[in-house]
């Protein structure tokens, strides 16, 4: 299986704002070790015109020259620099290339990505483009899949994606969520599973059961993007919900069992996770992504 990643880029950033960004190393060095055959690429960078598919030019450029208002930038959650501009592009390329490798192979996974609460014309709690809007619309372009799911089950709801993505019925955008949680604010996707604080596994599976059953009996992707949130464990410190380790690995079976009963392709990204201890959080996209090589070796 093929992994994509943009961890090098190392950020300049502040030592609060540094636990979203080491853990992406630590992934990496930790599935080296776990998955023996994991082939890893270096992402590269997605071009304002891929970007464009999804976000305003304006936007783009704005970022890309450090021109953003300064409330925007702040509401990204850290300062502008060269270095995050490279990284964030190429995050979003870890994410397209994760797609286009699945397409061939059955499943891949972005070390990174998952940013999605980034809208068309700003960014917001760490994510500055969305990657998943981006991949999906540039592989309809490029006519690998017509129809694309987005199954995100990052504890946070993916606003930025929904927002998007709301008026494009070739896309499908399904989301399990706090209630809750951040964003305050939600937007409107094609399906949203909100759930109270305090979830555990069963109530979760269960709710998961039910979503995915939904999707497919509402649409008929050619491709799903995964974004697998290590944030609903019950150490991370903004969750808000109970799932043990068994419990996300039997959520992780459920969207691949279902790739693998339907042959749909699966792109994975890791999206958040921000556990009292990093361990736990590395721990659970390591998780993830052992689960995701085994369907690899299934799918051929």
């Amino acid at each position: 299986m093929r992994a994509y990643y943009s961890d090098h880029f190392v950020l300049p950033l502040p030592a609060g704002h540094r636990f979203p960004m080491i853990k992406y190393r630590l992934i990496r060095e930790g599935a080296a070790r776990a998955v023996a055959d994991l082939e890893f690429h270096e992402a590269q960078a997605a071009s304002d015109g891929v970007l464009a598919l999804a976000h305003h030019p304006r936007y783009v450029d704005e970022v890309s020259r450090g021109a953003l208002p300064e409330q925007v930038q702040k509401d990204i959650g850290f300062p502008w620099s060269p270095e995050m501009v490279e990284r964030s592009r190429r995050s979003a390329g870890a994410t397209i290339a994760a797609c286009r490798s699945a397409m061939e192979q059955g499943v891949a996974v972005n070390l990174a990505g998952g940013t999605h609460h980034a809208h068309a014309d700003r960014g917001a709690g760490f994510c500055v483009f969305n990657d998943a809007a981006v991949a999906a619309r540039l592989m309809q372009a490029e006519r690998r899949a017509a129809r694309v799911a987005i199954v995100d089950l990052d504890v946070h709801q993916g606003n930025g994606t929904a927002s998007i993505l709301a008026s494009d019925d070739s896309v499908f955008t399904l989301s399990l969520h706090g209630a809750r949680n951040y964003p305050f604010e939600k937007e409107q996707g094609d399906l949203d599973v909100a759930l109270p604080d305090g979830v555990g596994d069963a109530d979760y599976l269960a709710a998961l059961e039910t979503a995915l059953a939904q999707l497919m009996s509402r649409f008929d992707p050619q491709l799903i993007i995964y974004l697998a949130g290590a944030d609903p464990h019950e150490g991370d410190r903004l969750g808000r919900m109970k799932l043990s380790m068994a419990g996300l690995a039997a959520r992780d079976r459920m969207v691949f069992e279902l790739g693998r009963q339907q042959r749909i392709p699966i792109a994975v990204t890791m999206a958040g996770g921000y556990g009292k201890n990093i361990e736990d959080t590395v721990a659970v996209h390591i998780q993830t992504i052992t689960l995701a090589s085994r369907y690899a070796a299934d799918w051929n």
